[in-house]
Formats: C-alpha cells, structure tokens, sequence
C-alpha cells in the first residue's frame, strides 16, 4: 500500500511539473501560435495608442512630436512626390553589400580564430580592440582611401560590423562541444576535416543567429554610412529633414527603416527555421 500511494505521489508531482511548465508565465512557458500573435500585434498598437494620446493631446509641441497621422501622410507624399521607393532601394542595396563585404571577411576567419588556438590568440585582441572604433571616426579616411562614392557609403558599414562578426563566430565555434571533435581525431580525421565536418554543421545554428543579429546591426550604421556625400536613401532623407525641420518626415524615415529591418529579420528567421528544423524543437 505505501509503494503505491508513494507511486501514485510520485505521479501528481509529474502532472503538477508538466502543468507548471505549460503555463505562459512558467519559465519557457507554452503559448498557442494564436495568442503569440495576439500579443506581438498589441506590442504594435499600444505604443501607438500612446503616441496618438500624447501627440493628439496638445502636450508637447507637434515640432518636437508629430501626430501619427501626419507622420503616415508625410510617407503618402514622399511616395507620391519624391523618391520614397528608390530611397528604400538604394538604402537596402547598401545595407545588404557592406554585409555581404563583411560576411566574406568575417566568415573563414571567425571559423579559422575559433578553431586555431594559436590564431586567435594572435588575432583576437586586437580584433577585440578594432571593434570598440567607432565606425563615424573612419569617415574621413574612408573618403580619403575610396573616395565619396556608393563604395563609400558600403566601407562604413562594413568598418561598423567585420570586427563583430568575425568575434561573434568565433564565440560560435568555440563553444561546439569537444566530445565530437575528439571522437573525429580518435577515427583519424585532420585539422581540415574536423572544421568541415564537426564545427561547421555543429555551429551553423549559432552562426545564423549571428549572422541574423549583424544584419540588424548593419542597419543602425545606414545613417552613418549615408553621411559620406549621399544624395539619395533613407538615412539621407532623414538628415535632409532634419535641416528643415521636418519632424513628420523624420519620424517617417525612421519608421520605414524600423519596418524594412523587420521584414529582413524576420525573413533570416524563417530561414533558420527551415535549414535547422531539429534546433525548433520543444522536448
């Protein structure tokens, strides 16, 4: 009788776990798609309502915060009377080519840094110290180095994130387990092998979020990037406006780039759900 009201204690504890760890608010809580979607739509419409209320209200000056609609009339009017389309055209072919740059540099020696101890020991500090330069200071040597045109503009967001990146994925290799890489030295494989075939498909998962992630950041260096001698794109737009005052506008611009970073988020996130559909899955 004690072993079976011991079992049958035993098994309400179980239920009571799985029940714990099914509540939202339990630590790594389950949430139906539906009301996840819930929730990130009303992480959208309730700053909105508070800005509508205090913009609306008359607290604050419309100079210093314009009403959203007149923010959402200025992007009907640039689409309408300028170059809102190709602005945003222009500004994601210059986010996405410095990524790029800085994916084809920051990919082999983020691998190699956090495969080759010797290597990153040489490597790693100053890397470390490069990517605390802020990527504005370079401005004038970039000028200087490849001039004022679209390479330029390209340079300071590829200066801006190499240094990040190339750390970030070495932290990605680094910390793949040693079990498989010693399994794969005991049946013989090289250097070369154990990099290809162990860290690589071992780190692909974190080195997307990685890369996700510097995508993001690629993106807070538009502006800056669109200081070197631009006259067109996003983050020109805005400094334009900001000459003039044109809060709407500035608003605008900030929102577009808030919204065109999102979709490309969002998209690396879909794809990392499709190539690694096992690193998704709840036990």
């Amino acid at each position: 009788m004690s072993n079976l009201n011991d079992h049958s204690g035993a098994l309400g504890e179980g239920v009571r776990a799985v029940r714990n760890r099914r509540s939202p608010w339990a630590v790594r809580g389950e949430l139906s798609n539906t009301a996840m979607m819930a929730l990130a739509v009303a992480g959208f419409v309730l700053p909105c309502l508070a800005w509508i209320i205090v913009a609306g209200s008359g607290w604050v000056d419309g100079i210093f915060l314009p009403t959203l609609p007149r923010v959402l009339l200025s992007v009907q009017t640039w689409a309408r009377e300028g170059d809102l389309f190709s602005d945003i055209g222009i500004s994601i072919a210059r986010v996405y080519c410095g990524f790029a740059l800085s994916l084809i540099i920051a990919l082999p020696l983020g691998i190699a840094l956090g495969a080759l101890t010797p290597l990153r020991a040489l490597l790693e500090p100053v890397i470390d110290f490069s990517r605390y330069l802020p990527a504005v200071a370079f401005i004038p040597l970039i000028m200087l180095w490849v001039g004022i045109e679209e390479s330029a503009k390209v340079a300071v967001i590829f200066v801006g994130t190499v240094c990040q990146m190339v750390l970030l994925i070495a932290g990605d290799i680094a910390r793949v387990p040693n079990a498989p890489i010693e399994a794969a030295k005991t049946m013989g494989a090289s250097n070369q092998e154990v990099i290809q075939h162990v860290l690589i498909p071992a780190a692909w998962p974190a080195m997307f979020d990685t890369l996700r992630a510097m995508m993001g950041l690629s993106w807070t260096y538009l502006v800056v990037a669109e200081l070197v001698a631009a006259n067109s794109g996003l983050g020109f737009s805005i400094l334009k406006a900001q000459r003039f005052l044109q809060t709407d506008k500035i608003f605008a611009g900030i929102l577009l780039i808030g919204l065109v970073g999102l979709l490309t988020d969002q998209a690396f996130r879909w794809l990392h759900r499709r190539a690694f559909p096992w690193h998704h899955l709840r036990s």
